[in-house]
């Protein structure tokens, strides 16, 4: 069994910063993708960003150049750098962590933490 928790969210005026974090524990193979989606009211859960254990990332079009994703594998942490935040990133974001022996067999959510973009 693996466990996210979740940190960072909050309210954010436009033009600012956030940085989330989330601490994995429990049985984590050393295959394993972590990442970051979110949902908007009204909208399906959507990719941010994603980042391998060997440091791979890929990213949604709307974040790349504002948000930079990466990883503590020490720490079997993930963070979500979230710079020049707009109001349409405002949405709950969700950890998300997927491992396995030889293929991402198990996938695992975090409880969600709220980003909010207004002035």
């Amino acid at each position: 069994q693996v466990q996210l928790v979740e940190s960072g969210g909050g309210l954010v005026q436009p033009g600012g910063s956030l940085r989330l974090s989330c601490a994995a524990s429990g049985s984590i193979f050393s295959l394993n993708v972590m990442g970051w989606y979110r949902q908007a009211p009204g909208k399906q859960r959507e990719l941010v960003a994603i980042i391998t254990n060997g440091g791979s990332t890929n990213y949604a079009d709307s974040v790349k150049g504002r948000f930079t994703i990466s990883r503590d594998n020490a720490k079997n942490t993930v963070y979500l750098q979230m710079n020049s935040l707009k109001p349409e990133d405002t949405a709950v974001y969700y950890c998300n962590l997927k491992t396995g022996r030889d293929y991402y067999a198990y996938n695992y959510w975090g409880q969600g933490t709220q980003v909010t973009v207004s002035s």
